[in-house]
């Protein structure tokens, strides 16, 4: 019987190697899964608007045609994902993160957050919407674990 592979999608901050901690570990753990993600360079995905169809003036439409490039794949990645991981780290507000939170829950993707417990009261409204919400990786992939093969460790 051939196990079943989970796409796994990985959305929020760029700041820290949180989705490299897990995808070792779920590699490590030997879990059948295969990891995708936005455009992690912040550079790339601010300005590939203006690299593809061509330079803006107006700030406005640089960042509306680059949220639009970036939201093919991540809109497709998600819409394909067995289960969306969120990270909200502390440096700076994720907007994005908290879109693709809401996107993920609006579409019935299965929903883990991770983030803080300082956060709780700001992202009240985003955990109500998870499946499952987490303050360490460690405790992200032993969710994984249990759901994709029953380990309790």
């Amino acid at each position: 019987m051939n196990e079943k592979e989970w796409d796994v999608y990985l959305s929020g901050e760029i700041h820290s190697n949180w989705r490299e901690e897990i995808e070792n570990a779920a590699y490590k753990a030997n879990l059948p899964v295969e990891f995708f993600s936005p455009v992690t360079d912040h550079e790339k995905s601010d300005n590939c608007g203006e690299k593809i169809l061509g330079e803006e003036s107006d700030k406005f439409w640089k960042d509306h045609k680059a949220a639009k490039i970036n939201a093919i794949r991540t809109r497709t990645l998600i819409d394909e994902a067995d289960i969306v991981i969120v990270r909200f780290g502390d440096k700076y507000k994720q907007w994005n993160a908290a879109f693709d939170a809401g996107y993920a829950a609006a579409s019935g993707t299965p929903l883990i957050v991770l983030h803080h417990p300082d956060d709780i009261h700001a992202l009240k409204e985003i955990d109500a919407a998870a499946y499952a919400v987490a303050e360490t990786v460690e405790q992200v992939v032993n969710i994984l674990k249990y759901v994709i093969n029953g380990q309790l460790d």
